[in-house]
């Protein structure tokens, strides 16, 4: 028996296998809603960090060394 989900756009039931080619969604059109949903930010993931609280100077160098890291690899 296949398994059946709701497209996150529309709520059309969709067949979670290879012959849904854009699972979970029901078509590129909804897969394209939804991705222009994130890129206006009407989707986020929330953050569990407290923006509140002042950074110490180690998390801050830790940071800037993770940024740098990040960096070089990308250009590689």
């Amino acid at each position: 028996m296949a398994t059946i989900v709701k497209c996150p756009t529309c709520q059309k039931d969709v067949v979670w296998g290879p012959e849904s080619a854009f699972r979970p969604f029901c078509s590129d059109r909804c897969r394209l809603i939804d991705l222009g949903a994130w890129a206006n930010e009407e989707h986020k993931i929330p953050d569990k960090g407290r923006a509140d609280l002042p950074l110490s100077e180690q998390q801050l160098e830790q940071l800037e060394n993770e940024l740098l890291e990040q960096d070089n690899e990308f250009f590689k």
